[in-house]
């Protein structure tokens, strides 16, 4: 071509093409550049030809070679299953305590609770377990209705105050404020003797009149000495866990107005055997009696 010269620094010849006074040298790719283009074409068309590739209406081409990750994936799930499946008999006819006592049944059902916990639990509970204002801290070793296996398990199942569950763990603090069963200046006077179980700063002498309307009003459920009671899943007051605050205001709303939790009764949601898997897992955390 007419316009073809040689550039006067490199010493390489241009293309004739130019662009706003920048001319283009004539430099080819490498030949190792090109076999290996010409390499993934070749195998772009033998994947075409061998695994499905080509979208068709409804489906896609099936290739030669009739390769299916799905039914590849279908086959690992089956191979899992029936791995799993002697662990998973085993659970179904074991107690949680048998469970306990068997190493192996003991690591696939804290491996199998872990997991259960995190998709049907953590919602409420956190990740680890740890709670929230409103939902109890699972790590510890304060539970409202027990912390042994068989007791977890009757909580998983049943649910608390959960409807349509004749089992359910069910009680019902009364609202002593709202209800007018005390007056503010007698809920002022207790709130100050839960302050002073738990040994917060709190008035003296509202606490002495207090310990009274506590006798008659709250013993009953919560212990003479307010350590709770766990059939009744009446919480201790004499520690530094509380569900629901742990300040005069919080306590002083919590005996006006309570506030009432609820968790489903997993049993029916959720099977047995995972049920069993996630008690031994909620009771290996470190606060299972």
């Amino acid at each position: 071509m007419a316009d073809v010269e040689r550039d006067e620094i490199s010493g390489t010849d241009t293309t004739g093409h130019e662009w706003d006074g920048i001319k283009e040298l004539n430099t080819p790719l490498p030949r190792w550049w090109i076999l290996t283009f010409y390499a993934t074409i070749v195998w772009a068309l033998g994947y075409v030809i061998l695994y499905p590739a080509l979208p068709l209406i409804d489906s896609a081409t099936g290739g030669l070679l009739g390769y299916s990750s799905r039914a590849e994936l279908a086959a690992e799930l089956t191979q899992a299953k029936a791995a799993q499946a002697q662990y998973l008999d085993r659970i179904a006819s074991a107690s949680p305590a048998e469970i306990r006592a068997d190493q192996d049944l003991l690591q696939f059902a804290i491996a199998g609770g872990r997991s259960a916990f995190s998709i049907n639990c953590a919602p409420c509970h956190g990740a680890g377990a740890q709670g929230a204002a409103g939902y109890p801290n699972l790590n510890d070793d304060d539970w409202l209705w027990g912390g042994s296996l068989d007791e977890i398990y009757a909580t998983l199942k049943n649910g608390i105050r959960a409807p349509h569950n004749d089992d359910t763990r069910d009680s019902i603090m009364p609202a002593f404020g709202t209800d007018e069963v005390l007056e503010k200046a007698q809920i002022a006077d207790v709130t100050n003797f839960v302050l002073a179980l738990s040994g917060k700063d709190h008035d003296s002498a509202a606490a002495q009149r207090g310990a009274e309307v506590f006798a008659d009003n709250c013993a009953a459920c919560h212990g003479e000495k307010g350590t709770g009671n766990k059939e009744f899943g009446a919480p201790s007051l004499a520690d530094a866990i509380w569900l629901y605050g742990q300040d005069a205001a919080a306590i002083g709303a919590q005996i006006s107005s309570p506030k009432h939790g609820v968790m489903p009764a997993w049993a029916g949601r959720l099977d047995d055997t995972v049920i069993k898997q996630l008690t031994v897992y909620v009771h290996s955390l470190g606060g299972g009696q």
